[in-house]
């Protein structure tokens, strides 16, 4: 780590400080991310910090979201956890036509908690290193208008933009049918630059190849051109994290 790099994150732990929080239990690796979201901007990089801290402490008081509180959402089995990407990243698949706008938005945001922070949990090596990404494949195929949830799209990335930044290393849209195109185009004026600049839109054989070599055959589907099954979330356990 460069001098100019350590005296950013040395005025960002300051700046939380006069903010009247701490940095303590989290290292550099998580702080970073938070700084890089902020264009290393100490200042704006504490306040989002001190912001995820007290959304975490309120949000997720246990630390995460059980399976019991998103029981309906986890039942329509439309999240899939694979293995790690070639390049170490954990591999979350969605699938839309399995999914429908939903009645209870409080429980609705507790399962993209939920997801979220299971998925990332996926990448841990025994434990937490704080700079853990995730690959997100949504998969469009047969898509309905019944299930155009365009709120749920927006939530879903506000959620990772605000809460979990720089913990998306790519995310791949599969079949994109015509109708969805100018949902897609309304959805994107509610992303960050730095967000729309990790999504890519499979559109051809060429980008299909190119993403099923990024990803790596080991972990993606056979209908996405992989070797692997699909794993709904709530079948993979986590192996517990060292002391």
């Amino acid at each position: 780590m460069d001098q100019n790099h350590q005296l950013k994150l040395t005025q960002m732990k300051n700046c939380v400080q006069k903010l009247g929080s701490s940095t303590q239990t989290h290292g550099d690796a998580t702080l970073e991310r938070f700084l890089i979201a902020r264009s290393m901007d100490p200042d704006k990089a504490a306040k989002l910090f001190v912001s995820w801290q007290n959304w975490r402490a309120s949000f997720v008081p246990l630390g995460f979201i059980p399976d019991s509180e998103v029981g309906d959402q986890l039942e329509a089995e439309k999240i899939y956890l694979q293995g790690l990407s070639k390049d170490g990243h954990p591999v979350m698949i969605g699938k839309a036509c399995k999914h429908y706008p939903a009645k209870d938005q409080p429980q609705f945001k507790k399962f993209v908690v939920h997801v979220l922070d299971k998925v990332i949990a996926r990448g841990f090596k025994g434990k937490e290193i704080g700079n853990e990404k995730l690959i997100l494949v949504l998969d469009l195929d047969q898509i309905g208008y019944q299930n155009v949830d365009a709120r749920g799209f927006i939530t879903g990335f506000q959620f990772l933009q605000a809460y979990y930044p720089e913990r998306l290393k790519r995310c791949y849209i599969l079949n994109m049918p015509w109708f969805f195109v100018s949902v897609w185009r309304m959805i994107s004026t509610f992303l960050e630059q730095a967000t729309l600049d990790k999504i890519v839109i499979i559109s051809n054989d060429d980008e299909k190849k190119q993403f099923i070599r990024e990803v790596g055959e080991e972990v993606l589907p056979e209908e996405f051109g992989g070797q692997a099954r699909l794993v709904a979330l709530q079948d993979v356990v986590l192996p517990p994290l060292d002391d």
